[in-house]
């Protein structure tokens, strides 16, 4: 079966807006929870020892970390243990929009509340940029910035809604990206509110 076409391309960036619908998302973040009972949301500093603002997990044979010692992926979870293996509801994304034969190797797991951000930057710690990485949406509303291959290069936004994915490869595979802002409110998908956003990378 022909994966779907994106909504909307902007470069390398490929946007499948609404793509998962109010019930997949609720099945999704409930996947979720179970993967954040067996390996906890942490709170982790840059290589230069300023906290950042999300707090994180991860699930599949890698998580991706970051301390003084810098950016790496790691293979447990900072408490020792393993990272729970990656919910079928979100392989089935992967599958759906990338590939059905090789798989991610990492599932990475942010959670926004409504004054968290993330500066622009590259995902470059894998060892094979041939892949794209695949970036789904729950929760609130996030001001996606998105750029070229080098810091300086113009950017353009654009607001990313529960249940949107987005497909960075190609020219987008190693672009700047990061989220400017949270527009608190403009989601019921999680009590409390805030935002999740699962990024599922090849690291191998």
């Amino acid at each position: 079966m022909a994966s779907p076409a994106p909504t909307t391309r902007h470069g390398g960036f490929a946007f499948y807006t609404g793509y998962l619908d109010r019930a997949a998302q609720e099945a999704l973040r409930d996947d979720l929870r179970e993967v954040v009972a067996q390996a906890p949301l942490f709170a982790p500093v840059t290589r230069f020892g300023k906290p950042m603002s999300v707090r994180m997990t991860s699930a599949g044979r890698y998580g991706w970390f970051t301390d003084r010692r810098g950016y790496r992926y790691i293979e447990a979870h900072p408490s020792g243990s393993p990272w729970p293996a990656i919910p079928d509801s979100v392989l089935s994304i992967w599958r759906d929009l990338v590939s059905d034969t090789r798989l991610p190797d990492c599932c990475l797991i942010n959670h926004y509340t409504d004054k968290a951000r993330m500066g622009l930057h590259q995902d470059r710690d894998e060892a094979d940029f041939s892949w794209p990485v695949l970036s789904v949406s729950l929760g609130d509303e996030a001001l996606f910035r998105m750029g070229g291959q080098e810091r300086s290069d113009p950017t353009r936004s654009v607001w990313l809604r529960s249940g949107d994915v987005v497909v960075m490869g190609g020219a987008a595979r190693l672009a700047y990206h990061g989220v400017d802002r949270i527009k608190p409110g403009t989601s019921t998908l999680l009590q409390g509110g805030g935002r999740i956003n699962l990024t599922l990378r090849v690291v191998d």
